[in-house]
């Protein structure tokens, strides 16, 4: 139960906040079509998502040690080239907006880039609701716990004091190892079963379900 005595939410981004789990996966299908690289399957790529960029590589192309030309590519498809939809999940403004009127802190930890995670930010008009945020440049990547080690840092909270929202067993392993609980999304990149298998306090199908 989420209660003023865990004053700190702490949300993934892609996934749990946005709807742009297909989006991911084509971008770098597109990606490895392009620079001739083994293509990856929907499952592959969904497997990833919420690791940094140099983590996501090194799984699904092992065989590549630079990776600046991937990443220039995958950017443009991601943010140019690939039409699918990614919008902000149904629910998400009318949560976040209750959440901040009962007073909680509310932070992003994300696989994304910081150019990438402020772009959304401001594409979704999301912003104005976090108190703080970091990305996948800023730390370690997930599920090494130094982004939450970080956020409670920042507002001076010991583990007991926050919760981890996310769509992946990154995220929720990220919390344990943060000393953290985590809440999973059922409708983001993750099965439920991958889920479970990391012992979350609760799993929920709605952001709403949140509330």
């Amino acid at each position: 139960m989420l209660t003023l005595e865990t004053p700190l939410i702490v949300f993934d981004w892609d996934g749990t906040l946005m709807d742009s789990t297909g989006r991911i996966v084509s971008a770098m299908q597109t990606t490895a079509r392009n620079l001739q690289l083994p293509v990856p399957t929907d499952d592959e790529v969904r497997s990833i998502i919420g690791l940094s960029l140099t983590k996501c590589y090194n799984r699904l192309f092992p065989e590549v040690d630079d990776h600046e030309w991937i990443t220039e590519e995958y950017r443009f498809q991601y943010v140019e080239g690939d039409k699918t939809p990614s919008p902000v999940f149904d629910g998400v403004v009318e949560v976040l907006t209750k959440l901040k009127e009962d007073g909680y802190y509310l932070t992003v930890a994300t696989g994304k880039a910081r150019h990438g995670l402020d772009r959304v930010l401001k594409e979704s008009q999301l912003s104005p609701f976090f108190d703080h945020t970091i990305a996948s440049d800023e730390a370690q990547s997930k599920p090494h716990p130094e982004m939450l080690h970080s956020l409670l840092k920042k507002f001076a909270l010991k583990p007991e004091q926050g919760v981890m929202v996310g769509d992946t067993s990154h995220d929720l392993n990220m919390a344990a190892n943060a000393g953290m609980r985590g809440i999973g999304v059922s409708y983001g990149a993750h099965t439920i079963e991958t889920l479970n298998s990391c012992k979350p306090m609760a799993i929920i199908h709605d952001i709403k379900d949140l509330l």
